[in-house]
């Protein structure tokens, strides 16, 4: 059985379902299960890459996640409104020569009738959190999460 998606207008309630919904599918690291959360005709910001329509979507995700290995999120609502929402969230990730790394950002979503997301506009900055002089940056990562269970 599919689950309805959201829809707005959000509350606080509805805003934070929202998010946690978008946490958990974007934690599967599945192309396709998120995807669906998006219009047919999405458009998305993601740095500085432009990609619009879930065909791009799935593409650009089994790009990245080639690259951002072990890639764990955590997504907090920071603002919402009618048919917006703000997001605040940080990632950490290993690249393929087993550096870590921690990636801050915002996201501004806003949403279809339907409830589905139509626009996506993504700022990201990265933090390589094992310093490479052995300095330790453990002051980034206090603040993560424990690894959840597969």
């Amino acid at each position: 059985m599919t689950q309805r998606p959201l829809l707005p207008p959000f509350d606080e309630e509805t805003a934070r379902a929202k998010v946690r919904a978008a946490e958990d599918a974007w934690n599967s690291r599945d192309p396709d299960r998120v995807a669906l959360a998006y219009t047919e005709d999405c458009v998305w910001r993601n740095r500085d890459e432009f990609i619009v329509g879930r065909e791009e979507i799935r593409a650009f995700l089994r790009r990245k996640w080639e690259k951002e290995l072990n890639y764990r999120l955590r997504k907090e609502l920071w603002s919402w409104t009618d048919n917006r929402i703000s997001v605040r969230f940080r990632y950490e990730w290993q690249d393929a020569d087993g550096r870590q790394w921690r990636s801050y950002g915002n996201e501004q979503w806003e949403f279809d009738a339907d409830g589905l997301m139509r626009r996506r506009e993504a700022s990201i900055n990265d933090l390589r959190v094992d310093a490479p002089d052995g300095e330790s940056r453990r002051e980034h990562r206090d603040d993560m999460w424990t690894p959840m269970a597969p």
